[in-house]
Order: structure tokens, then C-alpha cells, then sequence
């Protein structure tokens, strides 16, 4: 990642107070449990430990931090049976989901010998949690449950936590960075069209405005040409060019993306949104000629960048990229009857990570529906599971993300430089394409290679935006 991001989770573990004293081996037990259930978490996140909690004045504490680190998410850990006290203070004054994480210490207890504590202390942690979520649903709190063991391993809950981390990781990385908007959305394209304030209000994503007449000049200051050659090879390493490539033949190409990197860097960039509609010559001209690529470069660093100033689908892109690894731009590119499939793909920039095969580059005289011309880059994703998402609006600007699972397949693709992918989906191609128009997704999408509509949810209840599953 060009701007590395770390989602911040609020964790604690709750225990009633008064079993305490009764059976006080419960405390280092308890402790132990609590200790190990941290020690699973993956490492791509930063723990905000509010510690064990067995009173309410406890609880409190644990908010406060909570509160001050702007946690994404909070776990909290059932160790037995436990009242509202000791965890309403922790997460009223939050607004993100409360996973409840109910995992026994044993697969069964010993009916023969187990007593009290024992039960207690390793075989009750499910006694409260209809309690729990009863109360968070009083209190309007986003809200799940994951149940598994600890003995033997429990593989079903590990995924699903670490599924819940990398949502997570979605509302950091749209917290910490910022969305560049270059120029405009292509013209009359009005579901492209967003409320920057609103954004800001319901995504918590800041947008950055740019000129084009900045961008042109961006790598005017960029000298260091051992830099400039290393990313020129890295260019080269990435793509197949057409007609065969060189250090020098993607030079000005390499300068460019150096200066992009730092641009990135330097405004704290997750997401790039970006148009051009003027007179693509001299200056303008060169950069908008290698656009393609050189956003390329950035989408395989992690920076989604999105074509025609579409800043819903550089979302889409970020999300998918961010939960899987890949976050492809695409749009319905065609229908074939014949096979039953639809050919989804796009025009311009695009994540080298999807493709199956190195991508390649190609020199075109027109961009069709734009200005100018220069290079193109097509992208061969792999056959197999793909997911769609695109992020809509309603007309009272509440966001909502429409998705879609199918299964990518071999055959005849389209030519002429630009991605294409034959999709499969079990309702069919015509009525996927009637239930997705009708979910109203907008014109663009992202993909990424994989099953995530799990996930996708997840993020979805993160940022309390509804979602609407067109087929998986």
C-alpha cells in the first residue's frame, strides 16, 4: 500500500463480579482466556485493550478508550455470564458494530465431574449473549455473533473474525485518507454526480480537488534517475507492450508515476477520481496519453483510481481491493445470448493483481468517448469465482451497495484492448442484467477475483448503509 492504514479494534472481556469472590480461581482463568483470545487477532490490526471487565466503573474505562482511539469495530469477548453494567458503558457512546465473540473453552463439559466453577469459568460463556444483543438492540447498536470453541481449534470462527478485521480495515482506510477528485465527472453522466459534504458525512471519506493544469506539471521537479529507471523496469515488469518495450519508450511514463507516488503519498490518497475533457496537446497531452498505465501502476499499490470522475465506484474499487486483494474497474460491456453469460469489463485503468496473465499495453489513436488517444491496458482476470459491488444513492443521498457473486469463465473475449470477462451467474444472464438494472447500481462496478458478499455485509453494517444482493 502506498498509504498503509491500520484498522483500530476495541477489544475487552466481560465476567460478572460477583462470581468472583465466590470462586476466586475464576481470575486467572479468565485472564488466561482473555490473554489468548487477543493472541489470535491477526496483526494487521492495532488492539485498543480495554482489559477484563467485571464492573461498571470498569466499563467506563473501556469506553473512554474506545472513544479516543475512534475505534472501527469493537469484540467483545464472553467469558460467562455477565449484566448489562459490565458492558453498556464500554460501547454506548459508539457508533460502530459490537461483535459478540461466544467461544466456549471446551467442546463439552465433563457431566460427571464438573462443578460449579467449572461451569462457570469454561462452559457458560453463551449464557448472556441473548442478553447482550437484547440490549444493544435497545440502545440502536450495530450488533453480531460469532459461536465456535477454543479446544481443538475452531477454523468456522477464526475466518470469521478475521473476516470482521478486514472490514474493519475498510472504515480505517477511508478515515485516515483522502479521495483526489481530477477535474470532473464526465459530462451528463448525473449517477456519477456525488455531494462531497455528504460523502464526507455518511463515508467519512474528505475529498481533494485537483486541477488539471497541476497534474500536468507534477513531474516537472522529478530528477532522481535511478528512481525513474527502477519504476520504468517495474513498468516493464507489469506489462507486455505492444510492439515491445523499453527503458527509454516508458520513460516520461516512469516520471510520471514517480511524481504520482509522491503525490499520493504526500495528500495521504486512498482513492482517485479522475476526467479529462479538454484539448489533449503538449503537455496535456503527454500525461493524458499514459493516464491508463500510470493509474495502473497505482490501483496495484493499493491507491484505487477510477476513470470518468466516478468517486462511488474508486469506493467500490478500495473496498474490494482492501477485503480481497483486488479491485478491478468495470461496467456491462455486452450480453452473449448464445452462451448465456454477460461480458463485464472496461476501458482504462485496472488492478494487475486480478489477471491471470501479465496484462498488456497498446497504443490506440482515439480513446472512444474521450479525447485524444495513448495507451490502453487490458487485464485478463482469472476464471473462477468473481464478486461485483457498486455504491448508489437514493435521492435523499443515503448510499446503499449493490453486489453480486457469479463465476468467471474461459472463451472468446473481446480485442480491442480493453478488460473483458465472461460471467456466469445461476439466475442467468437476462435476468441478472434485469435484477441489476433494477437495483439501480449505477454505471460502473468493481470485481474482485473471489467469493465476498460475506464480507462486503460486514462492511456494509460497519457503515450502516443497507445492501442489496442481486444473485450469489
Amino acid at each position: 500500500m502506498l498509504v498503509n492504514t491500520k484498522a483500530r479494534i476495541g477489544v475487552f472481556s466481560i465476567a460478572l463480579g460477583a462470581y468472583l469472590p465466590q470462586f476466586p480461581q475464576l481470575v486467572p482463568e479468565f485472564e488466561a482466556q482473555y490473554e489468548a483470545f487477543k493472541k489470535t487477532l491477526p496483526d494487521t490490526i492495532e488492539i485498543i485493550d480495554g482489559g477484563m471487565v467485571t464492573t461498571k466503573e470498569k466499563a467506563q474505562e473501556a469506553g473512554n478508550k474506545f472513544r479516543a482511539a475512534d475505534v472501527d469495530l469493537v469484540f467483545l469477548q464472553m467469558l460467562t455470564y455477565a449484566t448489562s453494567y459490565n458492558y453498556l458503558p464500554a460501547v454506548r457512546d459508539l457508533d460502530v458494530p459490537v461483535v459478540v465473540i461466544n467461544l466456549q473453552k471446551v467442546k463439552a463439559l465433563d457431566y460427571d465431574t464438573a462443578d460449579i466453577p467449572t461451569w462457570l469459568g469454561i462452559g457458560y460463556a453463551c449464557g448472556a449473549t441473548g442478553e447482550v444483543v437484547a440490549d444493544l438492540e435497545r440502545f440502536g447498536k450495530r450488533h453480531a455473533c460469532i459461536t465456535g470453541v477454543v479446544e481443538g481449534g475452531d477454523p468456522q470462527a477464526q475466518a470469521e473474525i478475521e473476516d470482521w478485521c478486514r472490514a474493519a480495515q475498510v472504515r480505517r482506510r477511508f478515515r485516515d485518507t483522502n479521495i483526489a477528485q481530477i477535474g470532473r465527472p464526465y459530462p451528463g453522466m448525473m449517477d456519477l454526480y456525488i455531494d462531497e459534504t455528504n460523502l464526507y458525512r455518511r463515508m467519512n471519506l474528505y475529498t481533494k480537488q485537483f486541477d488539471w493544469e497541476k497534474m500536468w506539471c507534477i513531474a516537472d521537479d522529478v530528477t532522481d534517475e535511478e528512481a525513474i529507471r527502477a519504476k520504468a523496469q517495474d513498468i516493464l515488469d507489469t506489462f507486455d507492450i505492444e510492439g515491445g518495450g523499453t527503458i527509454e519508450k516508458v520513460w516520461d511514463m516512469a516520471r510520471y508515476v514517480v511524481a504520482f507516488e509522491k503525490w499520493v503519498k504526500d495528500e495521504q490518497l486512498g482513492l482517485v477520481a479522475s476526467h479529462y475533457d479538454g484539448f489533449a496537446k503538449g503537455q496535456a497531452g503527454l500525461l493524458d496519453s499514459m493516464l491508463i498505465p500510470a493509474f495502473s501502476m497505482l490501483i496495484k499499490q493499493g491507491t484505487a483510481c477510477a476513470v470518468e470522475g466516478d468517486m462511488k465506484v474508486a469506493m467500490a474499487m478500495s473496498i474490494l481491493k482492501t477485503i480481497s486483494g483486488t479491485g478491478q474497474l468495470a461496467e456491462m460491456y455486452s450480453i452473449d445470448f448464445n452462451d448465456d453469460i454477460c461480458i463485464i469489463g472496461h476501458s482504462g485503468s485496472g488492478d494487475a493483481d486480478i489477471s491471470d496473465k501479465k496484462p498488456t499495453m497498446k497504443i490506440v489513436p482515439v480513446f472512444h468517448g474521450k479525447t485524444g488517444g495513448g495507451h490502453l491496458t487490458q487485464f485478463y482476470p482469472y476464471t473462477g469465482p468473481v464478486t461485483y459491488l457498486a455504491i448508489t444513492q437514493d435521492g435523499d443521498g443515503n448510499f446503499k451497495f449493490v453486489a453480486a457473486e457469479g463465476v468467471n469463465e474461459e472463451g472468446k473475449i473481446l480485442g480491442f484492448g480493453d478488460t473483458n470477462m465472461r460471467t456466469r451467474f445461476t439466475c442467468g444472464a437476462r435476468e441478472f442484467v434485469n435484477r441489476w438494472t433494477e437495483a439501480g447500481p449505477t454505471h460502473h462496478m468493481g470485481a474482485a477475483a473471489g467469493r465476498h458478499i460475506d464480507t462486503i455485509l460486514k462492511v456494509a453494517k460497519i457503515f450502516n448503509v443497507p445492501v442489496e444482493i442481486v444473485t450469489r
